[in-house]
């Protein structure tokens, strides 16, 4: 995600003030804006921010995230498969090309993915083609907090699991992912 020049700032523990006013400021916004702002908060899918956006004001984060979160459940199931779809692979192409976002570049570097060595990388991008050939979208997962041997471990036990279950797992995990990436742009922790 490309993180707006205006966005608040990323310092940790926000005092209580600064958030309502910068929720305060959110919640004033046109939707085209709003979208501008938050686009990037659920990857390639500025959507989720469009229909969220009818939800406001937004007392906190904890609504905000609730309010795209339900977008999201409440979406079509196409809509969700492709929201699952926009997520790259871990370690695969786009990280490879240097084409990810900057939020997906900094949560894969975090998790140390940039980090594997050849054994890990060529096992990794084994377990992403077995697990897109056995359920038809990419493994998806909230890495923040994850070494990259726990997510090797995560892929290969997720496998075993049902289409549905991973489909729902996948959805799930996205909005954990967009709940960290709403804590990063405003500066707090969950």
């Amino acid at each position: 995600m490309n993180t707006p020049a205006t966005a608040p700032s990323t310092a940790p523990d926000r005092p209580a003030a600064a958030l309502d006013a910068a929720l305060d400021e959110l919640s004033r916004l046109a939707q085209d804006a709003f979208v501008a702002r938050l686009g990037g908060i659920f990857e390639h899918s500025p959507w989720i921010a469009e229909r969220a956006w009818s939800a406001g004001p937004f007392a906190s984060i904890d609504a905000l995230h609730a309010a795209m979160c339900l977008v999201v459940d409440t979406a079509a199931p196409a809509e969700q498969l492709g929201l699952i779809c926009a997520h790259p692979e871990l370690a695969g192409k786009e990280a490879e090309e240097g084409t990810l976002t900057t939020a997906s570049t900094g949560e894969q570097r975090g998790a140390g993915l940039d980090q594997c060595s050849k054994e890990e990388l060529q096992r990794l991008r084994r377990l992403n083609q077995d697990y897109r050939a056995r359920f038809g979208f990419p493994f998806v997962v909230a890495v923040k907090g994850l070494t990259r041997h726990q997510i090797l471990d995560r892929v290969e036990a997720r496998l075993a699991n049902a289409r549905d279950a991973e489909f729902r797992t996948c959805l799930a995990e996205i909005g954990k992912i967009a709940r960290f990436r709403l804590d990063a742009m405003f500066g707090t922790n969950s």
